[in-house]
């Protein structure tokens, strides 16, 4: 097939450093090719993929200014429009006003959200004539907020397991992980309680906000516990630190307290053996699978009591069930065959 992949303008593709549904669009270009399709992209200036036919529309910078975001639109408008005939699929991870050109038209579309979505947008754009189309989210829950119109598929986020090396054992003194942005909603003060509460060492790693009321929070309620020896914080982490970190760890707390939709890190622990331990918001239940990749708890109390028993979880075969549900491998056959060409 002839495959278009888009994406907001704001971050390259590959992204260097922040960047959630880039690494994405770049793992499914890549997955494309190598099942031996045409694969073009749509994406931020900056970009560049392998192999792949790269057009740039918008500019570079996130958070991308608004008036640059409204100029995106037309850009997208027109590419699209001029090139209509020359795709099968056009796979979208931007704006869904970006289809608007080629909504009747035959070309088979895919429209992926990675977040809570506003259902209005739904209604208003399949009121319209359209045709081919499919809407999908990365978990049910996340469905849930949008499926109010159209047809709608769960298709999980991939991560690239050839970039984690799993560890199928661990020392009985291994430290647990925090891994996330240091926001109040995602819990890393639960986390500290929880191992100073069963005795046992924390890596935090993740960014600190900037956003004034988190950076207070991040100076009051993490900061004083962070002590180089129980509570170890080792900042923003990159793919190879990630993998080092995680693979020596026992367990992964994941105290959230929103609803994500899909919450990528759980996926990257899985693939390096270790479990995951985590509040059941969101998508949480539907990627921790219990006494396989770690343990769904209502609260801090239940977390401490699923870390006594930890041990208890294979870790091979916990990095072998999120291979089998995870891998972009896997995932890009979801997406291939949502369209009638497959």
């Amino acid at each position: 097939m002839r495959i278009l992949l888009i994406m907001d303008p704001g971050i390259a593709v590959p992204p260097k450093g922040y960047g959630g549904h880039e690494r994405l669009v770049y793992m499914f270009a890549r997955q494309y090719q190598k099942l031996g399709h045409k694969v073009d992209l749509l994406v931020s200036p900056g970009s560049a993929v392998e192999g792949c036919v790269v057009y740039s529309f918008g500019q570079d910078g996130f958070p991308p200014k608004k008036w640059n975001a409204l100029k995106a639109i037309p850009q997208a408008w027109l590419f699209l429009w001029k090139h209509r005939n020359n795709y099968d699929m056009i796979h979208n991870f931007g704006r869904l006003l970006f289809l608007l050109p080629v909504l009747n038209h035959k070309v088979n579309k895919i429209m992926t959200y990675g977040r809570e979505i506003d259902s209005s947008n739904i209604r208003k754009i399949v009121k319209l004539p359209h045709k081919n189309l499919v809407f999908t989210a990365p978990s049910d829950d996340c469905v849930s907020t949008g499926s109010v119109a159209g047809k709608w598929v769960t298709v999980y986020n991939a991560i690239d397991f050839s970039k984690y090396t799993p560890s199928y054992s661990v020392e009985p003194d291994a430290p647990l992980i925090f891994l996330s942005r240091l926001d109040r909603v995602k819990g890393c003060h639960i986390a500290i309680e929880v191992a100073k509460s069963t005795n046992n060492k924390l890596i935090i790693a993740g960014n600190i906000s900037t956003i004034p009321s988190e950076f207070e929070y991040f100076k009051n309620e993490i900061e004083p516990h962070i002590d180089g020896e129980q509570i170890i914080y080792v900042g923003t982490v990159n793919d190879e630190e990630k993998n080092f970190y995680l693979r020596q760890s026992k367990a992964m707390l994941f105290p959230i307290d929103i609803r994500e939709a899909f919450g990528m890190v759980m996926a990257e622990s899985m693939a390096c053996g270790t479990p995951v331990i985590g509040f059941g918001c969101g998508a949480v239940p539907e990627v921790i699978e219990n006494e396989i990749s770690g343990y769904v708890v209502p609260t801090k109390e239940e977390m401490v009591g699923a870390l006594a028993k930890i041990e208890q979880i294979d870790r091979k075969g916990c990095a072998k069930r999120a291979r089998e549900r995870f891998d972009v491998s896997v995932i890009t056959e979801k997406y291939l065959k949502l369209v009638s060409y497959v």
